[in-house]
């Protein structure tokens, strides 16, 4: 298992190569002057040209992506533009909140959605499949910024149950969480709904029943796991999405996370800081593959078995 995981990890390196080389020739051919952004057009020539010179920005192209590649595989991500401190300080402040938020709002996804899937399966082109088919539709079709407003106006502005100012108690979490997540709910129901339905017809199962197993054992402890494998595919997808989804739905609730990081640093051209927080998401991409590898190991022995005789 060990030796099948450093392979994985070892197969992502040219990837999160390719990212980070592809952000830093986009954001570097861009029209666009860091240092004016910086002294928001009150500085002098001279002073712009001193600016330029302290981050670098008057070095060729080839040699600020050298220096910047060198820093990075020795563990430095550089000095933030906007902020002027290390920018992985800046990482450490900002990334709690958005893995805080991208984790409640895929266990809310997983929770509802195979609840939903399951319920649905049981009975299918029932009203409840009908239900959770109008669900899933709306969740998939719905933006995350509309939904984010129209949470804020119902439950904050007319209802005064929640509220608006972001901040670290669950209260303040509930109306992110729920509009990152409604868009994975839909898609993991509708799997959930038809893998658990093909798995209900197999062989074993219908065994299981003819043996006079209660119907929830038969589904719980005889289908349901079985059917998993494909959904949790679409979880770990999924938890990538929601780490790239974070920068909408953190702009409109003006929570600082990551996603408001990223934000800024394209509004001002803050290359280093734009870099890492991408380099970051890109890594949650990699470590949510990961994770999906290895529940397969325990959802189906077979996997297990297999992964052990080649490793």
């Amino acid at each position: 298992m060990l030796r099948f995981l450093g392979r994985r990890v070892l197969a992502t390196v040219p990837a999160l190569l390719g990212v980070y080389t592809l952000v830093f020739f986009v954001l570097h051919v861009l029209p666009s002057d860091p240092a004016l952004l910086i002294s928001e057009g009150s500085a002098s020539e001279s002073q712009l040209e001193s600016l330029r010179h302290e981050y670098g920005l008057d070095r060729p192209l080839w040699r600020q992506y050298a220096d910047e590649l060198g820093a990075l595989l020795r563990g430095r991500l550089g000095r933030s533009i906007r902020y002027g401190e290390p920018v992985s300080r800046l990482i450490r402040s900002f990334l709690p909140a958005t893995l805080e938020l991208a984790l409640v709002g895929l266990g809310i996804a997983v929770v509802l959605g195979i609840a939903l899937g399951t319920l649905a399966a049981l009975r299918p082109h029932g009203w409840i499949d009908n239900l959770s088919t109008i669900a899933a539709l709306s969740g998939v079709s719905i933006p995350s910024f509309w939904l984010g407003l129209m949470l804020i106006f119902v439950f904050s502005l007319s209802l005064g149950w929640l509220p608006v100012t972001t901040g670290t108690s669950w209260q303040q979490l509930i109306m992110p969480a729920v509009t990152l997540g409604l868009y994975s709910t839909g898609v993991i129901s509708r799997l959930a709904r038809s893998s658990l339905v093909q798995t209900l017809q197999l062989e074993y199962v219908v065994t299981a029943r003819a043996k006079g197993l209660p119907p929830h054992a038969v589904v719980l402890r005889h289908a349901l796991r079985n059917s998993l494998i494909p959904v949790v595919t679409i979880i770990g997808v999924e938890l990538g999405n929601l780490l790239s989804g974070t920068v909408v739905v953190e702009t409109v609730f003006a929570r600082p996370g990551l996603g408001r990081l990223i934000v800024d640093s394209i509004t001002y051209r803050d290359y280093p800081a734009l870099q890492a927080a991408l380099l970051v998401a890109a890594c949650g991409y990699v470590l949510a593959n990961a994770l999906v590898d290895v529940s397969y190991c325990y959802l189906d022995p077979r996997i297990r078995d297999a992964q052990a005789s080649y490793g």
